[in-house]
């Protein structure tokens, strides 16, 4: 029997539509105007009988429909696009494509994969830091850790850790402040904390009000200290001897083994959002990706 198959122009105007929101920005990706991609998305509800999208202000939000078509023609589309780039090349890839968020990136996840490559086959991968959402499709992603849980809903994602902060500094601090090893944060002034903010998109990376509230100090906080915007930055500070910094444990890890970072109190609080792997349905049979994954989450 012939395949029952919509326009394919039509597909790819509704996926870049769905993903991008916009007909605008879809028509920029699919260098055509956006009235070009408005009717591409009404052929395609035509064809099916379904509304796919409705419209608030300048964007395009879609419906019930939309969200079945849009999960069943991702993956579609992601299949014949790693399809093409083989035929095309001749052979696989021979690195993999993995995104990751960046301090995680550089604290937690790069030493894995060192570990990985040394203890078994070398594994040739692409490592690229940037933030959520990312288009597995169009940058041929093999691999993602994302903060945040439901980020992909049409991929296969699995928990990683629920990291959690706690305050650390390094011994040159305790020689400056010789206080604070023996009365703990209470020796630690306001000007000497270590702040991080990653920035308006995020809410769930605690304060140091967050912090104190925990331990019972009715401390007001005051910003007197120094703000960074990424994890990576607060701990290098800290492990210089600036101040004190709510540092993630899993980053961390490796210079409280090794001394250089030292815990001012053992009391910890969880991020918001535990970190994700997750990866493309068509790529999970890839046994160069399944056993890389597997060591990961072990």
């Amino acid at each position: 029997m012939p395949l029952n198959l919509p326009p394919l122009n039509a597909l790819r105007a509704f996926e870049a539509a769905a993903r991008t929101g916009s007909y605008v920005a879809a028509a920029f990706e699919l260098h055509v105007s956006p009235a070009a991609v408005s009717q591409h998305v009404r052929n395609l509800e035509d064809y099916l009988g379904k509304k796919l999208f409705s419209r608030h202000n300048n964007r395009v939000v879609l419906t019930d429909a939309g969200q079945a078509v849009q999960a069943g023609i991702s993956e579609s589309l992601l299949s014949i696009s790693t399809l093409t780039e083989q035929v095309k090349s001749g052979t696989t890839r021979s690195r993999l494509v993995i995104s990751c968020v960046s301090s995680f990136a550089e604290r937690w996840l790069v030493p894995r994969l060192v570990g990985y490559s040394l203890q078994h086959n070398p594994v040739r991968f692409d490592l690229r830091i940037e933030d959520d959402p990312v288009d597995f499709a169009r940058h041929k992603i093999d691999l993602r850790i994302s903060y945040g849980t439901g980020l992909y809903p049409e991929m296969i994602s699995t928990q990683l850790l629920q990291d959690e902060v706690m305050p650390l500094c390094s011994e040159a601090y305790f020689v400056r402040n010789p206080h604070a090893r023996t009365l703990k944060m209470e020796a630690v002034p306001d000007e000497d904390l270590i702040h991080t903010n990653w920035g308006p998109s995020f809410m769930s990376h605690p304060t140091w009000q967050e912090w104190f509230a925990k331990t019972g100090v009715a401390r007001p906080v005051a910003t007197k200290g120094y703000q960074v915007g990424m994890s990576n930055l607060a701990l290098n500070l800290a492990r210089d001897g600036l101040g004190v910094a709510l540092g993630q444990r899993s980053m961390a890890a490796e210079e409280l083994k090794a001394g250089r970072l030292v815990p001012v109190s053992e009391t910890s609080v969880a991020l918001g959002q535990p970190y994700c792997l997750v990866q493309p349905k068509n790529k999970s049979q890839r046994a160069a990706i399944s056993k890389l994954i597997e060591w990961i989450v072990a």
